[in-house]
């Protein structure tokens, strides 16, 4: 390069591209050799059942029962704190109350709350939903990007240098810290959201703030500081505070929890416990899901001239399979789960509620294509697959829906995805701090051979 070249930090060069094949080179390994040292890729065992790693008293989740001494699929089933979520949520609706707050009391303190207890931990999630003074204007308006998974890790990570007690790991002060970031989550990502629409022409250039109202609930004060004019129905409150419900807590192998308690075992602070969490759920193969189901069907929609006609919708399906359509990736989204074969309860109980919105929104007619590909995806799915469990539709099939009919910009998906599961992840972080153990450090055998050191000359 000429002594006054501009470099282009972004360009992918032929030296990168053959920097990149020298990576890819020596770092494949024989698949076969997973099956011979018996390694349990992705911590799960050949029939797709998790390897057993921790213990927790915070949720359980239920696939398979025991008939004749033999394990069958079954309903799925999902308890918090050993409740049903389906009692729970037909609880805080038949009493016509937001039930978030109460999910939260529950996984942090063990069990469901008294009307004065919950009444007082909503008084104190209020309290604390106050950034520090010009943290907007320093750290979220700064250098906005159009991913909020990250401006949350950032405004996370930058929240650590505001907290005077920040590597202060006794029991209390780490609780305080969970509850402070649990309460501003929401602010966070919305407050991001609208920065990066003003920082981009393209979007509205215009910027407000809402400040969160403590009378609100948590779903209440996302809609509330996310619409110019605050405006929201009840049903629009009610469907997005279920959502942060289901969505708040699933087991302690999920990768974002399990990346919570491994991180924590470290003995690392709360700051970089969350903001790890929040890398992991960002994936695609996690809390992104939703967003490609939306695109899935937005393509699908495009190219099919009758929803109602079963013909050519299955055709769609076994086109997603055969990677022919969408992003030609063999996949139809929305569909199956590490775990639930048969049904995953959190779609079960979001699908009735879906329909009332869709129904209010006007959007009967994309609702009955997406139930129409519910019941079709796992005929055609065991027609073209070879699979070991059943196939059904999972939450994230449905949740995407729900965000787009509420006008959630596609930007907040996963963010309110982290809005709801950071309660269970700060249920895991005390958890494991609790029952502090060893550093999880799992192993990884070496299949490399041993080389003699290679002088510079001689290479």
């Amino acid at each position: 390069m000429a002594k006054n070249e501009e470099f282009d930090l972004f360009a992918i060069t032929p030296e990168m591209e053959r920097y990149a094949s020298l990576c890819e080179e020596h770092s494949t390994i024989d698949t076969s050799l997973y099956e011979k040292y018996d390694v349990k890729r992705g911590l799960r065992d050949i029939n797709g059942k998790g390897v057993l790693t921790g213990l927790t008293e915070i949720s359980d989740i239920q696939s398979s029962k025991i008939v004749d001494g033999k394990s069958v699929p079954c309903d799925g089933k999902l308890f918090y704190r050993g409740y049903d979520i389906e009692q729970i949520v037909a609880g805080f609706i038949k009493e016509k109350r937001f039930g978030f707050e109460e999910i939260i009391y529950l996984l942090l303190f063990g069990d469901l709350p008294k009307a004065e207890e919950l009444a007082d931990f909503r008084a104190l999630l209020a309290r604390y939903r106050s950034l520090p003074t010009n943290f907007v204007r320093d750290i979220i308006m700064k250098a906005p990007t159009k991913d909020m998974m990250n401006t949350l890790a950032r405004s996370v990570l930058t929240l650590y240098a505001y907290d005077e007690k920040a590597n202060d790991t006794s029991r209390a002060n780490v609780l305080r810290q969970c509850i402070e970031l649990i309460a501003l989550f929401p602010q966070l990502a919305v407050y991001g959201y609208q920065a990066y629409c003003y920082d981009n022409d393209r979007l509205n250039n215009s910027f407000f703030i809402h400040s969160p109202r403590p009378e609100l609930s948590v779903a209440e004060n996302i809609l509330h500081m996310l619409r110019i004019d605050s405006k929201y129905t009840e049903l629009e409150a009610r469907i997005l505070d279920l959502a942060l419900v289901l969505h708040a807590e699933h087991g302690g192998g999920n990768n974002s929890t399990f990346t919570t308690h491994v991180v924590t075992s470290s003995g690392s602070d709360v700051y970089s416990v969350i903001a790890a969490a929040l890398g992991s759920l960002k994936g695609p193969r996690h809390g992104g899901a939703n967003i490609k189901v939306v695109e899935m069907f937005e393509a699908m929609k495009a190219e099919i001239d009758d929803w109602t006609d079963e013909g050519k919708v299955a055709d769609y399906l076994r086109a997603l399979l055969h990677k022919q359509a969408f992003d030609k990736a063999g996949l139809i989204y929305g569909m199956g789960h590490a775990v639930y074969s048969i049904s995953d309860p959190r779609a079960n109980i979001f699908k009735s509620f879906v329909h009332n919105l869709a129904k209010e929104k006007g959007m009967e007619k994309e609702y009955g294509l997406y139930s129409l590909v519910e019941t079709l995806a796992p005929k055609v799915i065991a027609e073209e697959r070879r699979i070991y469990k059943g196939v059904s539709a999972n939450i994230d099939f449905y949740s995407g829906f729900v965000y787009h009919m509420l006008g959630l910009p596609t930007e907040l998906f996963t963010p309110v995805f982290a809005m709801a599961r950071i309660a269970g992840w700060s249920a895991h972080l005390l958890e494991e701090q609790i029952n502090v153990g060893k550093i999880i450090r799992p192993a990884y055998k070496s299949i490399s051979e041993v080389r003699d050191y290679v002088s510079m000359d001689e290479r």
